[in-house]
């Protein structure tokens, strides 16, 4: 089992809330019981490893995914529901609780993400820490400490090993 809760060490600050680290059981088990849940992917997923893991992920508990940056291309033809959206803009609607969705039937619960920039996502993640009840599951290499829960920083064979496990237990 991939120890995910390690390395959680803070060089910036971005305020007096910082990520909880979670071990794959509990990231899995809050995507399994999560009511609308949003996968969105920075273009990190573009590593066939990393996109093989995100879409197997969306398939088991049919969540839908937002892609942003230049991810979208690595999703057409893999039978998900994928739909481009800006990462800055998609986070200003997340804070929104009258934010129709990607797919018209309302705001997300739960985020959970995947693939970005973590100076980029940090900073998206203020808003909707700040200003939403949305949860945040970051599943990506990286802690990102704006997320309410977050991976420690991972070697990318741990990180590859913490996605095939979740993928299991979902």
């Amino acid at each position: 089992m991939v120890d995910t809760t390690k390395n959680t060490k803070l060089f910036t600050s971005y305020g007096v809330k910082t990520s909880k680290a979670i071990t794959t059981e509990v990231a899995a088990k809050l995507i399994s019981k999560a009511k609308k849940p949003l996968l969105v992917v920075g273009t990190g997923v573009l590593d066939p490893e990393i996109l093989d893991r995100a879409v197997k992920i969306a398939k088991a508990k049919n969540i839908p995914i937002a892609a942003t940056g230049t991810s979208m291309p690595g999703f057409v033809d893999k039978d998900v529901n994928a739909k481009y959206i800006n990462l800055h803009q998609l986070g200003f609607y997340l804070t929104d609780p009258n934010w129709p969705g990607l797919d018209g039937n309302g705001n997300y619960e739960t985020i959970i993400l995947l693939g970005h920039k973590k100076y980029y996502i940090n900073q998206v993640l203020s808003a909707t820490k700040n200003f939403s009840d949305v949860k945040s599951i970051s599943i990506d290499r990286n802690y990102i400490q704006n997320a309410t829960m977050s991976f420690g920083n991972l070697s990318k064979a741990d990180h590859i090993a913490a996605l095939d496990e979740v993928i299991d237990l979902l």
